[in-house]
């Protein structure tokens, strides 16, 4: 039953798609599930060449919270973010790629922990699943709080893990395809001062997907690289927490890509 009276606010969640079709319908389809529905979907068109436009306009005749930016020329993910933040009504911003998908319950808990910490960013743990949506055991755990020198050494909030006020997602929005421009914003926000508080439950399932962004470990961490010279860090402390980086990469998905592995090979003898 979705849960309307919570005295929190409006949520302008932002999805961003390009070639889609595959996989949206999962996606909206976990936001729509929300048991917290004060909110609106706003979906960036980024010059789809599949069905994509076309099943958001199906769930958008259907669900008149549901808003369709379309873009003029292919933009990229930053732009095409940019371009649903400039219309988002909502006091708070959440992202969730096109891609990704939430469960029923993010929003509400979320919501409930900010009350209880008034934090600014909202984050939580992840659950994984493959290409074809089957979701694999393992979950990533975060920490209940970090700060900005914390999360120089790992990225624990993830883009589309974070509620986060939207007075502070545009006044340190960061554009930029070529480094991790959510990172960014996380890190700007952490060192102005505010506050970030998590939620260790995998309330996000994220897809494992070879051609997303950061799907390759040689051009995530280029990017990273990217992202601490964006945040005007030195080249001796870049280096310093790119040593970090890699050490808590390998960490991070060392019994994921066992899983990943393990599934492959179960599928070969089933």
């Amino acid at each position: 039953m979705p849960i309307s009276n919570i005295d929190f606010g409006f949520v302008s969640i932002i999805m961003a798609a390009f070639n889609a079709e595959k996989t949206i319908d999962f996606a909206i389809e976990s936001v729509l599930s929300q048991t917290y529905d004060q909110f609106e979907l706003i979906v960036i068109n980024d010059c789809s060449q599949d069905n994509t436009l076309k099943i958001i306009e199906s769930y958008s005749e259907k669900d008149k919270r549901i808003k369709i930016i379309n873009n003029v020329q292919n933009c990229g993910v930053s732009i095409s973010r940019l371009n649903g933040l400039k219309v988002a009504k909502g006091e708070w911003i959440a992202i969730l790629d096109s891609d990704d998908a939430w469960m029923p319950e993010k929003l509400e808990k979320q919501i409930m922990y900010q009350k209880q910490t008034n934090a600014d960013i909202i984050y939580s743990g992840l659950s994984f699943m493959n290409s074809d949506g089957e979701k694999y055991l393992w979950v990533e755990h975060i920490p209940q709080e970090v700060g900005y020198r914390k999360l120089l050494k790992k990225n624990v909030i993830s883009n589309c893990a974070a509620l986060v006020r939207k007075n502070l997602f545009e006044k340190y929005f960061a554009i930029g395809d070529e480094m991790h421009e959510d990172f960014a914003v996380w890190l700007k926000i952490l060192k102005a001062g505010y506050k970030a508080a998590g939620i260790d439950e995998p309330l996000v399932i994220i897809r494992i997907s070879r051609n997303s962004k950061s799907g390759n470990k040689f051009k995530s961490a280029i990017m990273n690289w990217k992202t601490y010279r964006y945040v005007n860090l030195d080249v001796f402390s870049s280096a310093y927490y790119m040593i970090w980086y890699t050490i808590n990469g390998i960490k991070k998905y060392k019994n994921l890509k066992w899983l990943i592995w393990k599934n492959q090979k179960k599928s070969e003898h089933a």
